[in-house]
């Protein structure tokens, strides 16, 4: 056996496995989630057809997880392995095939519930670990095979052939000696991971495993849904709602280690733990929240019913002094905003959520703590993973996305959605049905109309809500002729204020605009004859 393509093939080894190395290591310290390579089993067992899984889940038993994780791990080490070969005679064939793996391993995470962008790093940083070893480690074995075609010349004349090239050897002793090292560094890696992963993982553990005495009683009303498919569901469940934040790293807080801070313009500092807080009287509510960068027709939405303290209780029991205006709001990752004073103490039902629909909050989601304000944007209002509330005046700082030239209050504005027919979607021609969503917190709406092709407005019916803080799901038919078509929809608020037709970008205080959809409508009798 070639000696030097066991070292190549040991390259692709080392080189792929400090890459699985630094991904799992990533994971651990990025995400709450297990590490690309569970992933990837995660993704076999969900495309893996029934008889087949029944029968691995009866021969193997408990163990067929475990099984499967060894198997994948086995696998992969021999696709490294492989790919060092190559890379022997074609430089590009390591780099096309990790770059596949990467994509697969990639979408694997993306088909994990309520996966986002954050949780792509791992394997991104993977990647170009990879890339940097695999360079590292093939160079010195280039050097080495270039200079073992080159016959070396012997210093003294002889008869005896020489044996081999000294610059040959040299560059394999430092590929070994590289190999050694990254290998190591590999191992150090990933232990550092396991521990740097397991603070982590013990808070979502005790977050999983905490209950919150009366947190979600308060069932949907009854007829808020109204039985159409593909309209948004009208809660949100917590792996489906819409996750914005600025934070690299999510904070992963003990409910033990919590502590919120109120201080500023109040007559009395107020310190609370977890502890205080759970004790105090709590309120419920269904709100939703959307985001100012919320597109027109964007999802950027969602619904959820949220237990926690209310903030006028709090600020009252601090004494609120002349002359505020305002609440800096600060989370553990040191994100701030800025969030009219009234919004936090009027009777809109402002809280310090500590559960949602009827769990506690998701790490994502803030846990264990995070601000709730009905009827503002989140980046004037909810802070996620707050510990400190400083009751100011708007003139004595500047918050983060205010320093980016965003609004200072951010009211939400009226909004609604089209859900039903999705964009470029085919219907049969007749009587088609439409429908959506539509929200103004703090208002309510009293009224959605939809409109194909430029034609009359034609009234919606509107499902049941608790009150003015939640969306309202809409849906209606119309008799429409085969052929392309545009419908748009527009809402009225409960104080008759119609959405303006006004298109304005995100910036600097949210989109304005009506949502519109393109869709075919075919006639089926032609179909049918066809």
């Amino acid at each position: 056996m070639d000696g030097r393509a066991g070292m190549w093939r040991l390259a692709g080894l080392v080189a792929g496995l400090t890459g699985l190395a630094t991904s799992y290591t990533a994971a651990m310290v990025l995400t709450i989630r297990e590490s690309p390579v569970v992933a990837i089993a995660e993704a076999v067992i969900r495309l893996t057809p029934g008889p087949v899984a029944d029968f691995v889940i009866r021969f193997f038993g408990a163990s067929n997880k475990a099984l499967l994780l060894v198997m994948i791990f086995l696998i992969v080490s021999l696709v490294f392995a492989a790919l060092g070969t190559a890379a022997r005679t074609r430089w590009w064939a390591p780099l096309a095939g990790y770059s596949v793996l990467a994509l697969l391993t990639a979408a694997a995470v993306l088909l994990q519930r309520g996966s986002g962008p954050v949780d792509l790093l791992p394997v991104v940083i993977g990647y170009l670990t990879w890339l940097v070893v695999l360079a590292l480690l093939v160079t010195p074995l280039r050097r080495a095979e270039r200079a073992a075609r080159e016959p070396a010349r012997p210093a003294v004349p002889t008869d005896v052939p020489p044996v081999g090239s000294p610059a040959a050897a040299q560059g394999r002793r430092a590929f070994l000696v590289r190999a050694l090292l990254v290998g190591g560094a590999a191992v150090v890696v990933a232990g550092a991971g396991k521990v740097l992963g397991s603070g982590r993982r013990a808070v979502e553990e005790t977050r999983r495993l905490l209950r919150i005495e009366g947190a979600g009683q308060t069932p949907p009303p009854r007829g808020s849904s109204l039985g159409v498919d593909d309209i948004a569901s009208w809660q949100t469940p917590n792996d489906e709602f819409y996750l914005i934040h600025t934070a690299l790293v999510v904070p992963a807080i003990a409910p033990v280690d919590w502590r919120l801070r109120i201080h500023g313009l109040v007559e009395r500092e107020i310190e609370l733990t977890y502890d205080d807080l759970l004790a105090r009287e709590r309120t419920e509510a269904w709100v939703t929240l959307n985001c100012v960068s919320n597109p027109v027709g964007g999802d950027l939405v969602g619904n959820a019913l949220w237990t926690g303290v209310l903030t006028s209780e709090l600020l009252a029991e601090a004494g609120v002094l002349p002359g505020a205006d305002a609440v800096l709001q600060t989370s553990e990752d040191g994100w701030t905003c800025g969030t009219p004073l009234e919004a936090l103490t009027d009777d809109r039902g402002a809280m310090l959520a500590v559960a949602m629909n009827g769990e506690a909050l998701p790490i994502e989601h803030g846990f264990p703590v995070r601000t709730l304000v009905p009827g503002l944007y989140g980046y004037v209002s909810a802070t996620k993973w707050v510990v400190d509330l400083e009751v100011t005046r708007f003139a004595d700082f500047s918050a983060y996305w205010t320093q980016r030239g965003w609004g200072e209050r951010g009211p939400v504005k009226i909004a609604s959605r089209i859900d039903v027919p999705r964009s470029g979607e085919s219907v049969p021609a007749g009587n088609v049905a439409f429908g959506g969503v539509a929200w103004m917190q703090g208002t309510g709406i009293s009224a959605v109309e939809f409109s194909v092709d430029g034609g009359p407005w034609v009234p919606a019916d509107l499902g049941r809500v608790p009150s003015a803080d939640t969306w309202v799901q809409w849906a209606g038919t119309t008799e429409v002729a085969p052929g392309d078509h545009l419908v748009r929809v527009r809402a009225t608020d409960s104080a008759g204020n119609v959405q303006t037709d006004v298109e304005r970008d995100v910036l600097p205080d949210g989109a304005t605009g009506l949502d519109e959809v393109d869709f075919t409508t075919t006639d089926t009798t032609d179909t049918a004859a066809g």
